[in-house]
């Protein structure tokens, strides 16, 4: 039997387990099975999956994302904040600004420190992909997707809603609606998710605008389903408001997630912000 030691960490309820691979040697062929083990319930610790940190060659620090379902993502904006956070805390990196190695690509963080206490990060996402070959998606490869009729089956109902697509490194559609409460996010979510004109599967957001400036906001995630937040998805749905010309661009924009709010802003150098939170829950070892 081995001890895995973890620490477990939230963006605004979107939890993960966190696993420090200065320390601890894991061989790549367990890694899917384990953040299965891991995020798991009732048999696990439970999470939206596991995000290894470890030693990068271009970059401060590294960073792996295993969602619930023991796929590897790509990116994750509550991940980004929480590895920002652990690595300054526990010494790692010792500088308040530093970048991130993703498999969706370099990611720059700052902390907002007051003492010693960390108050808050700011993730730089860099620019966005709106091309479908960028997401990836079916059809036209060189052109975009926004407001574009969506088509979808539900126990054989054909629905269509306009749909727009951004990739942060990680693949979003972003569906906007009258009503997000109204969504039966865990019927169509998966159907959504897994929809043949996406084949690397697709983040499925929901929003509604309710002021140029404030977003309601629910998310099915790729691999992990329905999470109380989503970083990269809620920047996601703020370049698809501003794309639909329903949100302002070059200011902040609150999103309400059903976990928290984050503040998002588009710059005039057309780099993506991300600002919110990053909190411990727990640490302990994983037997195995």
């Amino acid at each position: 039997m081995r001890k895995i030691p973890f620490c477990k960490m939230h963006g605004l309820g979107n939890c993960y387990i966190y696993i420090n691979q200065f320390e601890v040697v894991l061989k790549e062929g367990e890694l899917s099975s384990l953040a299965k083990s891991m995020a798991d319930l009732h048999f696990g610790i439970g999470s939206d999956g596991m995000i290894l940190i470890g030693p990068s060659q271009r970059a401060d620090i590294r960073m792996r994302i295993f969602n619930a379902d023991g796929s590897e993502g790509k990116n994750c904006g509550n991940g980004l904040r929480c590895v920002a956070r652990y690595v300054y805390d526990h010494g790692i990196v010792q500088q308040r600004n530093m970048t991130i190695e993703t498999g969706g690509g370099m990611m720059k963080a700052t902390l907002h420190v007051h003492g010693d206490a960390v108050e808050g990060i700011t993730v730089n996402l860099g620019k966005a992909h709106l091309k479908k070959k960028e997401i990836p998606m079916l059809g036209d490869p060189e052109s975009y997707t926004i407001a574009e009729p969506f088509i979808f089956q539900v126990n054989g109902v054909p629905y269509t809603l306009p749909v727009t697509t951004v990739s942060l490194g990680s693949a979003h559609a972003v569906f906007i609606v009258d009503d997000v409460k109204a969504i039966p996010m865990s019927i169509w979510g998966p159907i959504l998710e897994r929809h043949p004109a996406f084949p690397d599967r697709v983040n499925v957001e929901f929003i509604q605008i309710i002021k140029p400036n404030e977003i309601l906001f629910r998310v099915w995630e790729r691999g992990s389903g329905i999470t109380m937040a989503c970083g990269t998805g809620a920047t996601a749905s703020v370049i698809a408001g501003i794309l639909n010309d329903k949100v302002a661009k070059y200011e902040p924009v609150t999103v309400h997630l059903e976990g928290g709010d984050l503040q998002i802003e588009w710059t005039r150098e057309d780099e993506l912000l991300m600002t919110g939170p990053a909190e411990y829950i727990c640490t302990g070892d994983f037997l195995i």
